[in-house]
């Protein structure tokens, strides 16, 4: 049988069995695309949340203060723990597995104006490595600097919608802000990001200042101590170095303030790289399973066809034996039942 006859012969069985072709058709096409589509699903969830988590931090852990819950040292469960600015020699003396230690503080209670409008927005101040394990890209102008920590520059940074607020559009860089009536020279805007979680509010909807600015123009209010910090930003030197860099830092905060190191209730932990891996690892079985339900689909439309062709067989054996009569190759019959649904 040449190539041109058995092409012809194989249209003619299709379009006399159309309904077979149809299923056979539908089982191949269904398996192949729930198995692209489930692996495609589950790897979108894993690269988008990776996204959104890498906007948030780099490889970060936030230590608030809290209570004791736990007894130590004679001192009694309950004490009120406030961090304080002096610690942080000591504290990146004991860390030698954490690459970065920041003191943040902020205040929402300001008053903020421009030449243009007010607006009603947080302050935070920090160090400047703050802008890199924050992921907080500069759009225009720059972020500010140790030189200006170090001076006590009246510096700030916006974030996109501070700018839109105060500025409406206007240029900003170099453009003065007024906190609490103190005058701050705006130096730089965020680049706008997607942010979908957070500890005091979205990037986007605040004024970054140095450590030193904040802290000599907006003094913290008793009960708090005036070298109180709101929280601690810890970044380790490598993901590989995480939890020696935890524990370090939580040890070494223990000893200052006389607190069991594993009272999570004393210094409470937002780990995000413990989230990443739990994440990915939920991602992974995620899409195991999904693929595990593709792959079972496209068998079983595998043995739909398996079917299909035993069914072919046993109607045309007679066929066959007349093939072979007539002196057909064995192969020259498997090529063209194979061709057939």
């Amino acid at each position: 049988m040449v190539l041109h006859d058995l092409i012809r012969d194989v249209f003619q069985t299709l379009w006399a069995h159309k309904l077979r072709t149809a299923l056979t058709m539908f089982g191949i096409a269904w398996g192949v695309i729930s198995i692209v589509l489930m692996v495609a699903a589950g790897e979108g969830l894993r690269q988008g949340q990776a996204k959104v988590a890498q906007n948030f931090g780099k490889d970060l852990m936030i230590i608030f203060a809290g209570r004791t819950s736990l007894q130590a040292g004679g001192a009694r469960a309950g004490r009120r723990i406030e961090f304080e600015d002096t610690e942080l020699p000591y504290l990146a003396q004991q860390s030698p597995d954490c690459e970065y230690i920041l003191p943040e503080v902020g205040q929402d209670n300001v008053r903020i104006h421009s030449n243009f409008n007010a607006s009603a927005q947080m302050i935070a101040g920090s160090y400047p490595p703050f802008a890199d394990i924050r992921s907080i890209t500069v759009g225009e102008g720059r972020f500010y600097n140790w030189s200006d920590v170090a001076e006590g520059r009246k510096v700030a940074f916006l974030g996109t919608e501070v700018r839109k607020q105060l500025f409406a559009g206007r240029n900003v860089l170099g453009e003065n802000i007024y906190i609490n009536d103190i005058p701050y020279k705006v130096i730089g805007v965020m680049k706008a990001k997607d942010q979908d979680s957070s500890y005091d509010g979205f990037d986007v909807n605040k004024i970054f200042l140095p450590y030193t600015a904040i802290h000599d123009d907006f003094p913290n209010k008793p009960p708090s101590k005036p070298h109180g910090l709101d929280r601690l930003l810890v970044a380790p030197k490598s993901v590989g170095q995480h939890s020696a860099c935890k524990n370090q830092i939580l040890g070494a905060l223990a000893r200052v303030h006389g607190f069991d190191p594993h009272d999570t209730e004393a210094a409470n932990v937002w780990d995000t790289i413990e989230e990443a891996e739990a994440f990915e690892a939920m991602t992974n079985g995620m899409k195991t399973f999904l693929g595990a339900v593709g792959f079972t689909t496209l068998f079983l439309g595998g043995l739909g066809v398996m079917n299909v062709m035993l069914v072919a067989v046993r109607e045309r054996t007679r066929e066959i034996g007349v093939r072979k009569a007539v002196g057909a190759l064995r192969r020259n019959i498997m090529m063209q039942f194979s061709s057939k649904p």
